[in-house]
């Protein structure tokens, strides 16, 4: 029997949805500290979309802007530019950025919108394929490019 100066105590079932928000089990199960692949991906795709955008912009402000912009540019043209060293690293910096930035963004993509563990990994193989060929050919083309010029 209580009596008039003590709190009432509220009637708690004790059952799972019970429980207040706060104290619910968390979404995504804890993960071993050693594994920080999402932490250094997420700080992958911040830095590498700031260079990603030095590099497009000074890429499309040389090819477009100066000079006499998109006229000038021909086969003697990027064989002229990728006969210097400073411009296949700028180019294929801005290939590989490029290829693995958006890999990645399609990455988590896969991983949020494909419901099946099979069509996950399926997917996530046809596009690790895709990114390496195209990075393979991508470099391959511009380190081979015939700079002889006539």
């Amino acid at each position: 029997m209580t009596t008039a100066n003590e709190p009432k105590l509220a009637k708690t079932l004790l059952k799972q949805y019970d429980r207040p928000a706060s104290l619910d089990a968390p979404r995504s199960p804890h993960r071993p500290a050693g594994n920080n692949f999402e932490k250094w991906a997420w700080l992958f795709m911040r830095f590498s979309g700031v260079a990603l955008l030095v590099l497009v912009f000074g890429h499309v402000f040389i090819m477009l802007a100066i000079d006499n912009g998109v006229h000038r540019i021909d086969a003697a043209f990027v064989a002229k530019r990728w006969a210097s060293p400073y411009w296949q690293v700028w180019d294929i910096t801005m290939l590989w950025l490029a290829q693995l930035h958006g890999g990645n963004g399609l990455r988590v993509i896969i991983d949020d919108y494909a419901r099946k563990d099979r069509t996950r990994f399926w997917l996530k193989t046809l596009l690790a394929l895709s990114m390496i060929l195209v990075v393979v050919l991508g470099t391959y083309a511009l380190l081979t490019f015939n700079t002889a010029t006539n």
